[in-house]
């Protein structure tokens, strides 16, 4: 029998999965580790520890507790956060901490300098997005400005997936779709890095190889065999982004349908027939040649219900913790007793694009309880996601059926406030492992194993959650205080 390995690496945890051709899961397994905060408005990874060293963790656990035999593991594939920048030397070792996505908004004078360097209304022409702080060529020019003696000795910039990528193949390869955020510096027109826009910023042969997601890089090493338990030669596919893997999960695969993450932040795709340009929305090759994909996010999420277990019940274990407060939070009413709460605690993503946003609850006296609190931060992610979701009316490209995955969507609570907030219907598949069963069907299919459509046997839809018309009312007042407080304690900042 054959079998997929697929090994995703989030924010604050890696899971892996070994799949059979038919989708059985025979194997899974996870590792947490940390998200390093230096200083506010960065944030990293420790590339060796937590994406190399969990990939080898998972994948020798999952072989040791399946024992099936490595070789009869037909095709590898990888997902990471994204988009990243570790610069490694001519080795492929990491000279500093990966620069993690659009949390991290260390670059903002260099989001600046770009703009006025290249024009606004250009960049998003030429590129398909509005330079961010989801950007990671910025974060590469930070480098040059912040790190010279680092970026003197950089060979290549890769982000979380080529860097493991290049542990398992030694090649140095990128897929399209995380070329993607790589503005200024990838141009779609031409599916190409480009220094054209930026001439003498930033060597463009410091760029990993463009490959489309699904193309065979290479095979195992024997060192990385060595390591890993692996067979040398396994086949390792380019791999994505996490979020991408993850809507693969869920079956998205035509122009109209959505995958909505609930992970370490709210991460959106939207498959479109055509390329969609909006500075309020980002933009990227899909997977494959000739799709487009719409994206939005909610900076802080998953993060956002870490913190406030962290800082609410500390002496708790994080899946009790994770319980007790949802119980909580059950018990509070829709609407949280009036609280307000904006979800900006690491700056707001699409479509604000306000780095300096911060976090605030408003609303409070001396009656609210900590599950008020709790049900009032899921709201304020939900109303966020609203913002969001109206912004894709605006752009032409409404979803007309969304999938929704991720650990939070086994919060009652948290999934029903998505739907009554945002008016949307939500559909659930059965597996909820996610971009790691992405990865191993991605794994399949570029073997030629399974065709795109295979993903309804693998992981049918078993659930969906309505919107419950009697809060309408409600969510829609709520929401309209949410909006003006932001831009009410703008001054204050």
């Amino acid at each position: 029998m054959k079998h997929y390995l697929g090994v995703d690496v989030g924010t604050y945890e890696t899971k892996g999965v070994i799949v059979t051709s038919g989708g059985e899961i025979v194997a899974q397994a996870a590792r947490a580790h940390q998200m390093i905060v230096p200083q506010p408005g960065w944030a990293e990874h420790d590339a060796e520890q937590d994406w190399w060293g969990d990939f080898v963790h998972v994948t020798r656990r999952m072989l040791a507790e399946s024992r099936i035999d490595p070789a009869s593991i037909a095709g590898i594939g990888t997902s990471a956060i994204g988009p990243c920048v570790l610069p490694v030397d001519r080795d492929g070792n990491p000279l500093m901490n990966g620069i993690l996505y659009g949390v991290d908004t260390r670059a903002t004078a260099e989001i600046a300098e770009l703009n006025s360097l290249i024009g606004e209304e250009v960049i998003l022409a030429r590129c398909g997005n509005a330079l961010t702080t989801q950007a990671a060529g910025p974060k590469m020019l930070w480098l040059k400005r912040h790190r010279p003696d680092v970026y003197a000795r950089a060979h290549k910039f890769l982000n979380s997936t080529s860097f493991i990528n290049f542990r398992l193949t030694g090649v140095h390869a990128i897929d399209h779709y995380s070329a993607g955020n790589s503005t200024p510096y990838y141009l779609p027109g031409s599916l190409s890095f480009s220094d054209e826009l930026a001439p003498g910023t930033i060597p463009m042969e410091r760029m990993a190889e463009l490959r489309w997601t699904t193309d065979v890089i290479g095979g195992v090493t024997a060192r990385a065999a060595e390591e890993t338990g692996l067979a040398a030669g396994t086949p390792v596919i380019a791999g994505t982004i996490d979020a991408a893997a993850e809507a693969v999960s869920v079956g998205v695969t035509e122009p109209g349908q959505m995958m909505m993450m609930y992970g370490s932040t709210i991460f959106i795709i939207e498959i479109t027939a055509d390329r969609v340009q909006d500075a309020a929305l980002w933009y990227s090759p899909w997977l494959f040649k000739g799709q487009h994909a719409a994206m939005a996010g909610v900076s802080t999420a998953g993060t956002l219900t870490h913190w406030f277990r962290r800082v609410a019940a500390p002496d708790m274990a994080q899946a009790d913790a994770i319980r007790v407060l949802n119980e909580e939070a059950a018990a509070s009413p829709p609407g949280a007793r009036g609280l307000v709460l904006l979800p900006y605690f690491s700056g707001a993503l699409t479509p604000l694009f306000d780095p300096e946003a911060r976090g605030l609850i408003m609303g409070l006296d001396l009656t609210h309880t900590r599950g008020d609190m709790f049900r009032a931060a899921l709201e304020g992610i939900a109303m966020a996601t609203r913002h969001i979701l109206e912004t894709y009316g605006r752009a032409g490209v409404p979803p007309r059926e969304v999938f929704a995955v991720g650990g939070g969507t086994r919060s009652k609570v948290w999934s029903q406030a998505m739907s009554d907030s945002c008016g949307m219907v939500q559909r659930l598949r059965e597996k909820t492992w996610g971009a790691s069963f992405g990865d191993a069907f991605l794994a399949a299919l570029a073997v030629g194993d399974v065709r795109p459509g295979d993903m309804a046997k693998w992981n049918p839809v078993i659930a969906e959650v309505h919107p419950e018309p009697r809060n309408a009312p409600l969510y829609d007042g709520l929401y309209r205080r949410f909006r003006g407080l932001h831009e009410a304690v703008k001054p204050w900042r």
